[in-house]
């Protein structure tokens, strides 16, 4: 499943481009018009991000935004104006209550790009402290991959994409989207990915050639393919998926 961004916008070509810079990028958009139904729409489809115009008919988005940050659900949730709202008083404002602030006009390639910022920046959820997918087994406090009951050798950065797609069983991702999620940062090239994926296979898969679990998609990218349904262990506190003080 995409991740989904909530777009509140009574402007309906600007929801428009919303929704095409965004979708072109892997996420899936709700488009809303006033501030009406959002948290009632984001308690049934859980969002990642909030896009938020401050000027709406029917109130406003900082207010909306408090109500966000008040909420135990979704206080930990990104949040972008997006707004033509551009004084500096505005902007202050802003700032003191969103993760950012853009006015209009804006360039679309900007938005996604501080999108993909802001998402970076976010906690990480937890991982369940046991993964168990055919005969891979992942642990999320250890950092550590068992295949057929056997430890193998993986670096932190492996770990930490194999368990990424682990976590999103079945769904493609490209190379960028594999950058942005995992390694947080645009400096490293999409070979790199390749070269992770290599050494994956070469460690889990009986055979690399033709892998069982972590497939190429042609033309799209890497999946971790489902075997059965994965086996998820949690215990009392499970562990941050991506440790901040480790290195790739």
């Amino acid at each position: 499943m995409r991740p989904v961004v909530f777009a509140v916008d009574d402007d309906p070509a600007i929801s428009r481009l919303l929704r095409r810079a965004l979708e072109a990028e892997g996420f899936a958009v709700r488009s809303f018009s006033t501030a009406f139904a959002v948290l009632a729409e984001a308690r049934i489809v859980r969002p990642c991000l909030f896009l938020l115009e401050v000027a709406l008919p029917d109130g406003n988005g900082l207010d909306l935004c408090s109500d966000i940050r008040q909420s135990p659900q979704w206080a930990n949730t990104p949040v972008i104006f997006v707004t033509g709202k551009d004084s500096e008083m505005d902007r202050i404002s802003g700032l003191q209550m969103a993760d950012d602030y853009i006015t209009k006009p804006f360039s679309p390639r900007e938005l996604v790009a501080r999108v993909q910022a802001v998402l970076r920046r976010s906690p990480k959820p937890p991982v369940p402290s046991l993964i168990s997918i055919g005969e891979l087994l992942l642990d999320g406090e250890a950092m550590a991959v068992q295949v057929r009951g056997q430890a193998v050798s993986v670096t932190a950065m492996e770990f930490r994409l194999l368990a990424f797609l682990a976590m999103n069983m079945g769904k493609t991702f490209r190379r960028d989207q594999l950058l942005d999620a995992v390694w947080e940062a645009r400096f490293v090239t999409p070979r790199t990915v390749d070269v992770h994926v290599r050494r994956l296979r070469e460690k889990i898969e009986l055979h690399p050639e033709t892998p069982r679990y972590l497939q190429t998609v042609r033309g799209k990218g890497y999946r971790l393919a489902p075997q059965s349904e994965p086996t998820i262990a949690p215990k009392a506190v499970a562990a941050p998926l991506y440790p901040l003080s480790l290195a790739g």
